[in-house]
């Protein structure tokens, strides 16, 4: 954190501008040793014309923001170098910035050290990268209100309301003369614990929502060979993506693809036919398929409305049955041989886009998506927060069995400092050090 850090900001590559950033208390004299001017008497927030000059040779025309502590992203001295964009340019002056004195930045390291001096708070930071990596309208929102601070006041609040009944208690163990301090009893303890836990579910729920629009539905689309699952996947994506024919096993391996609905990224992926081959490649890629049933978040089984259902058709409708899932049944321009009913059917062909469209209205359906495009998009969304939450409202449950056994309100205590504490670990008052390290690598260099 006392050194100086530089990276390439920009996608390097062909293109008008590319931007190199230091942060550090080195970053303007060690940009200084290279210019034409003397950035050291620039007004902070000034953008300078100049030359980029090494052994008396010019390597760019370049324009340089300085930017002064502690107004800044990171808190700390700021500068950006504007230079021409093509790799070589780009990285010759990166050389000279490493050769006089920067460091080169890890992952993410800007937007970490913008963390830990305390300019964001960590669920802010999650989203910075939520925002460049978002690919619909939905989850740039919902990273932006991250960023805002909106979702970290919402946990704050919390933690607030938390800290009022452990200093109260606290006043009750460290002064119990005192007659004019509120007492704290189990059924006090009780009624706040139980306001939050209705508050942690509703948070735990959006957060799910949260997570959807981050990520997107992971879908497959899963059947036995020829029912037209490549069609599916070609018709929703509009594109010939996955090869079709009337050979059986012709998808060997899985075929992916992405299209938004209603700003929910759907992440299809076709797989292979189910059936028993000998041929080794096609094996593999059955086994594949049916391992994928299980992180998956969607199901489509296709099944071909003209035969009756077979044993695969079973055994993959059985393995499905606990899944979200919708049944496709497909090639609805022939004779009608299959038996089957559900409230999870959708009929149609693939021959046209007969059924594609109330497939996807069954998809909104069953992710909620029109409450989703309504809300504010005040949501946590990734893995470890929703973890969080859940081990909060486990902890919640522990209290409430202790209340019932009426146990002392000092043991209850612990239970609830454990709840202030988990909190914070969501905004990042307190923090595992292999946790920051882990978020942070997920980030583009120069961020």
């Amino acid at each position: 954190m006392h050194d100086t850090i530089v990276g390439i900001s920009t996608a390097l590559g062909v293109g008008a501008i590319s931007i190199i950033r230091l942060s550090g208390s080195d970053a303007i004299s060690i940009v200084n040793k290279v210019f034409d001017r003397d950035l050291s008497k620039v007004e902070s927030h000034t953008i300078n014309y100049g030359h980029i000059v090494y052994n008396d040779e010019i390597i760019d025309e370049v324009l340089i923001s300085v930017m002064r502590s502690p107004k800044t992203y990171t808190l700390e001295d700021i500068v950006e170098i504007n230079c021409h964009g093509g790799i070589a340019t780009t990285n010759k002056v990166l050389e000279l910035m490493l050769l006089n004195g920067a460091r080169l930045s890890e992952p993410g390291e800007f937007t970490k050290r913008a963390f830990l001096n305390g300019r964001i708070d960590l669920i802010e930071a999650e989203n910075v990268m939520n925002l460049i990596n978002s690919k619909t309208e939905s989850s740039r929102k919902l990273a932006i209100n991250g960023i805002s601070g909106k979702v970290s006041k919402m946990i704050s609040d919390l933690r607030s309301k938390m800290l009022d009944i452990i200093t109260n208690i606290e006043v009750n163990i460290d002064y119990p003369e005192y007659e004019d301090i509120l007492v704290v009893t189990n059924d006090m303890i009780k009624n706040n614990v139980s306001k939050l836990k209705c508050e942690l579910k509703r948070i735990l729920k959006e957060a799910e929502n949260g997570k959807l629009i981050k990520e997107g539905i992971k879908t497959i689309i899963i059947g036995r060979p020829n029912v037209g699952k490549s069609s599916i996947l070609n018709r929703l994506l509009d594109e010939d993506k996955a090869i079709v024919t009337d050979i059986e096993g012709t998808t060997r391996d899985i075929v992916e693809g992405s299209v938004s609905i209603d700003g929910i990224l759907l992440n299809i992926i076709d797989t292979a036919g189910i059936r028993d081959t000998d041929n080794v490649v096609e094996k593999l890629g059955v086994e594949k398929s049916l391992n994928l049933i299980d992180s998956a978040d969607l199901v489509v089984v296709v099944l071909n409305n003209n035969e009756k259902l077979t044993d695969y058709d079973r055994y993959i409708l059985s393995k499905t049955d606990d899944k979200k899932r919708i049944i496709y049944v497909n090639k609805m321009d022939l004779d009608s041989n299959i038996d089957i009913d559900g409230d999870d059917i959708i009929y149609g062909t693939t021959l046209r886009d007969d059924g594609l469209d109330d497939l996807k209205l069954k998809i909104r359906e069953l992710f909620n998506m029109d409450l989703i495009e309504q809300s504010d998009l005040n949501y946590l969304s990734s893995s470890h927060q929703i973890a969080t939450i859940k081990q909060t409202l486990k902890i919640i449950d522990d209290i409430e069995e202790a209340i019932k056994l009426n146990m002392e309100v000092d043991m209850i205590e612990i239970d609830i400092k454990k709840i202030w504490e988990l909190l914070g670990k969501l905004i990042g008052e307190n923090y595992d050090d292999e946790l920051i390290d882990e978020l942070f690598s997920k980030f583009c260099l120069g961020k």
